[in-house]
């Protein structure tokens, strides 16, 4: 039996009971869907991911990736070969293309749906296929002619595509790279250093890699300088190619001189490259300007996005795989009494045990908290993109898409990898630390969440300075606004003592974000000492938020059937998850703010080795 399990039901419930995701199905630019549409294309992606891909996680864990340190390559397991080549030749990539490629324009949150069956699957797949897609656009849309056809390319030879950022001595802070790139007399241009950390830098399930590199050109005025804004962005194929037909002419100077060994998600062969060290690394400017970090971030968006969702689809089928296994393990007996008197007489499934139920009620309320999270945000994309099919611009939308970015990525991995250890691998007792069951496996791939593609304390800063006071605040306020409507709305309703719940966590959380941005100006460092608890309160809080949401929902259709769009859903489920999570999570944020009050300077004033 596959170690995956999906929760197709929530998702649909959360777009079309919640979210009201299909308002805008029908309309420019999403003509071609409707809500029978959109839940075919997810259950026959779900279907995909359960019989193509998810067999090969396991075993790519037991049979790693090989690097051939002589020829520079990297082999990997056969099946997880298979897995990748049917992704990346499969029509279901298509998903994430514009429709001047595809022929249609599929809504963000549909597609964001269904990848999460891609990534909680295989993670190590998703990981290199879902990239291909961003970059085939970004080429498409900003390369010259030659970078167009090579978009073509990539799709009709199923070639891979990387990210390459960071260094040796430049990890998160791109801007103090080193990696250069000189103009060869041809206009190509010719890199040189060496990069780290590359996702699928090097493997044997494509003809061609292509590299998207961040280097700093020289002897070109007004780019090449110091920091970020000196870095441009090249593309570098790891084979060099016949521009028109794609044949393969022989080796670029790109070589992976070495495999990283790591703490999981060993089925991703994660490389340092080393660019011109004995032939040149030819490669092209992308567009022809020196606009790299504005470029890559238009990869660096998504991928963020992906992250937090990929943790998220770990801790949905770690949830159900620890509630399968706690209705099929016997241990224990009934507790009748905490104070000496017997249990039953009987072995119990673990499931009736009433700390096991609180777990399993964590996980739930988390797991489909960060979907919710995840989907939300995605409604953004929809909103915005159908304001400009009809020429116009929702700000909002684009705001707070934009706003919702950090906390997706962070809450969602550092929540997701906690409660994965915490709970999930826990219901399985001494089993959970054994490979019999994915449980481990899950908690070593899913601790990278947290690391990459910005760690929590960037995410954080982030958020702060560039999302909650820009233009003075306005965009975190219209959301507070909204969280403030949806606990009107609640009271006097079933879900009473929910919404004052919500209305004290949004007391709490709008104090603690007043209190930050008081310190921001007088003591900054001190400040910046309570700005990853100030994103993870804002994600306690905007995720309790959607669960409540979900729950009322669930309540309203509970009561009225006809107004339920998801056949089967799990109403009695959503609303124990937001009754759940507002109960244990949301008195948490008044104890945030407290400790923000009683923060002093006493941390940045110790000696190092006091630390």
């Amino acid at each position: 039996m596959s170690h995956y399990r999906s929760d197709r039901k929530h998702a649909q419930f959360l777009l079309f009971d919640v979210l009201g995701a299909d308002k805008t199905f029908g309309m420019p630019p999403y003509d071609d869907f409707d809500p029978d549409t959109a839940a075919e294309i997810l259950e026959q992606v779900e279907a995909f991911a359960m019989d193509r891909l998810a067999d090969s996680f396991p075993s790519a864990d037991l049979h790693p990736v090989r690097l051939d340190p002589v020829r520079h390559t990297v082999a990997l397991p056969h099946d997880l070969r298979d897995a990748l080549a049917a992704h990346v030749a499969s029509d279901w990539l298509r998903l994430d293309l514009p429709a001047d490629i595809s022929g249609i324009h599929v809504p963000a949150s549909l597609r964001w749906a269904a990848t999460e069956f891609i990534l909680g699957a295989n993670p190590a797949v998703a990981m290199c296929s879902q990239l291909i897609p961003q970059v085939v656009t970004l080429l498409h849309r900003q390369g010259t002619p030659e970078q167009q056809r090579l978009a073509e390319l990539i799709l009709e030879r199923n070639w891979t595509v990387t990210m390459v950022l960071t260094e040796p001595d430049a990890g998160s802070d791109v801007g103090i790279g080193r990696t250069k790139a000189t103009q060869a007399e041809d206009g190509s241009w010719h890199l040189s250093g060496t990069k780290r950390f590359i996702t699928w830098a090097e493997h044997d399930a494509a003809e061609n890699i292509i590299h998207c590199v961040l280097a700093r050109p020289q002897g070109v005025d007004g780019a090449g300088g110091p920091g970020t804004k000196g870095l441009s962005l090249f593309i570098v194929p790891s084979q060099l190619f016949d521009p028109q037909t794609g044949e393969i002419l022989g080796r670029n100077g790109v070589v992976a001189a070495n495999l990283e060994h790591k703490m999981g998600i060993v089925g991703t062969p994660t490389c340092e490259l080393v660019f011109g060290n004995r032939e040149p690394a030819v490669g092209t400017l992308l567009g022809d300007k020196h606009e790299g970090i504005r470029q890559m971030f238009e990869i660096i968006t998504y991928v963020r996005m992906m992250v937090g969702l990929k943790t998220v689809a770990a801790l949905s089928t770690g949830h159900l795989n620890a509630r399968d296994y706690a209705r099929s393990r016997k241990q224990g007996r009934e507790l009748v009494s905490l104070t000496g008197g017997r249990g039953g007489r009987e072995l119990v499934e673990i499931v009736d045990h009433p700390d096991i139920r609180r777990s399993l009620l964590t996980q739930k309320a988390c797991a489909e908290g960060g979907r919710a999270l995840v989907l939300y945000t995605a409604t953004m994309i929809d909103r915005f993109e159908a304001a400009a099919a009809l020429g116009q611009r929702d700000e909002v939308a684009t705001e707070r898409h934009r706003m919702m970015l950090p906390i997706v990525k962070t809450w969602c991995a550092e929540n997701g990898w906690r409660v994965l250890g915490q709970e999930s691998l826990q219901v399985f007792g001494g089993s959970g630390y054994l490979r019999d069951y994915p449980l481990e496996q899950y908690v070593r791939d899913t601790k990278i969440d947290s690391i990459y593609e910005g760690t929590t304390g960037i995410q954080s800063l982030d958020l702060f300075e560039r999302r909650l006071i820009r233009n003075d605040g306005s965009a975190v306020r219209l959301l507070l606004d909204d969280i403030q409507h949806t606990a009107e709305a609640m009271t006097g309703g079933p879900l009473a003592d929910e919404a004052r719940l919500l209305a004290d966590a949004l007391d709490a959380f709008t104090s603690l974000l007043e209190l930050t941005t008081d310190r921001a100006d007088q003591t900054p460092r001190l400040a910046a000492l309570g700005l990853t608890r100030l994103l993870l309160a804002m994600g306690d809080l905007v995720v309790g938020w959607l669960l409540l949401r979900a729950a009322v929902a669930a309540s309203e259709r509970q009561q009225d059937r006809g107004l339920l769009r998801t056949a089967d859903a799990d109403l009695a489920g959503s609303i124990a998850a937001g009754r759940w999570f507002a109960r244990q999570t949301f008195p948490h944020l008044t104890a945030e703010l407290v400790s923000a009050r009683l923060l002093d300077d006493e941390p940045l004033r110790l000696p190092d080795d006091s630390l």
